[in-house]
């Protein structure tokens, strides 16, 4: 698998290239956000770390020219961890946010989350709200509405779940795949997005107060 490495600083590059090389992953790297939209183009990229604040071209606007070009997963890396940066780029349709300082091991483990393939072919439907899970596709009212992998991993869950309170910790742990280091409104982010593109259905998702969350289906 290709991984394009984008940071401005040498040092955060070879450091990921390190880790990632240890996990048989073949790395590519770029000092900024135009070189990155040439590396894509020029080599077959799998999932892009992208720093945020970097010269020539910064991050979401590399995210949001490389996605023209080819939708592929994101990791997003910045020094800002306000809840106003994460939403930009979940709304770009990144994957995940990481914010600096970082354990490498951790941001390894987030890549083999995202990249694991997830096999089951099944399809589910509560209220207005359809998943057909084998060509990847969301429904509210029989009109597709589109969302960004984890949010459609994240609403799948809730679905598969339903009427289940699920703790953030549950939550982290099945959609991201590893062990959180930090925060848990990763979580709370993502439902607000959620919630969003499902316009007049958000509130199926219930807030269970001091846990986490539910999808309730009253049928």
């Amino acid at each position: 698998m290709n991984i394009l490495v984008v940071d401005d600083e040498a040092l955060i590059r070879s450091v990921i290239k390190e880790y990632l090389s240890l996990e048989n992953f073949n790395v590519y790297e770029a000092e900024d956000g135009l070189k990155a939209i040439e590396q894509v183009k020029n080599n077959n990229i799998d999932l892009v770390i992208m720093d945020i604040m970097m010269p020539n071209m910064d991050g979401y606007t590399a995210c949001k020219e490389i996605k023209k070009i080819k939708d592929i997963p994101f990791i997003m890396l910045s020094a800002r961890s306000e809840e106003y940066d994460k939403l930009i780029g979940f709304d770009l349709g990144i994957d995940d946010y990481v914010t600096k300082p970082f354990s490498p091991k951790e941001l390894v483990a987030r890549v083999k989350a995202i990249t694991k393939r997830n096999t089951k072919t099944n399809s589910l439907e509560i209220a207005g709200i359809k998943i057909d899970d084998l060509a990847h596709e969301v429904y509210v009212d029989n009109k597709q509405i589109f969302l960004t992998p984890k949010e459609y991993d994240l609403l799948k869950y809730l679905m598969e779940n339903k009427n289940i309170a699920l703790s953030r910790e549950n939550l982290l742990s099945n959609i991201w795949g590893y062990d959180f280091y930090g925060d848990d409104r990763t979580v709370d982010t993502h439902i607000k997005t959620l919630r969003s593109r499902l316009g007049k259905y958000r509130d199926i998702i219930k807030t269970v107060r001091g846990m986490g969350y539910k999808i309730e289906d009253k049928r």
